[in-house]
């Protein structure tokens, strides 16, 4: 039974490192393509002006003390749910940060971009990694994670 526990084991955590890895290749090749959207504000505006070519919505939060963004969160996923967008929740900003070069040389060092919300858009852009991503989505939601999550650690 040990044996068992401990293969599961690696498979789900293998299961989350392939999520995360091509979580972030997919952001950093969506931005270079500009297939990605960032912010809270512009996302929403997105949505409801477009919402067929979006594939992805990526909510990041490291404190889920804020009150406001959590309602933020709440409306975004009801849409995405509705219209049929997967959902994918994330802590880690600092990494997205990394990422996705969220500081502007030409602002103060602690003022960074809004990376709470970012949507993927352009369906026809068959990249692996969205694909990648969507079997981690499904497979969570097949073991009971209605919202998938995945933490991203830094390098």
């Amino acid at each position: 039974v040990s044996a068992l526990r401990n293969i599961c084991n690696v498979t789900a955590e293998n299961h989350t490192v392939y999520g995360r890895l091509a979580l972030e290749e997919l952001l950093v090749t969506a931005q270079k393509q500009d297939c990605l959207t960032v912010g809270i504000y512009e996302s929403a505006k997105l949505l409801n002006a477009d919402p067929d070519n979006v594939v992805l919505c990526v909510l990041a939060d490291d404190n889920e003390d804020d009150v406001a963004l959590q309602i933020h969160f709440t409306l975004l996923q009801s849409f995405c749910c509705d219209s049929g967008i997967t959902i994918l929740r994330v802590s880690g900003l600092q990494r997205l940060q990394q990422l996705l070069g969220a500081v502007d040389a030409n602002r103060n060092q602690d003022e960074h971009k809004d990376l709470h919300c970012m949507l993927v858009t352009n369906p026809q852009a068959n990249h692996c990694r969205l694909q990648e991503v969507g079997t981690y989505c499904q497979e969570s939601r097949r073991l009971d994670q209605w919202v998938p999550e995945l933490v991203l650690q830094e390098r």
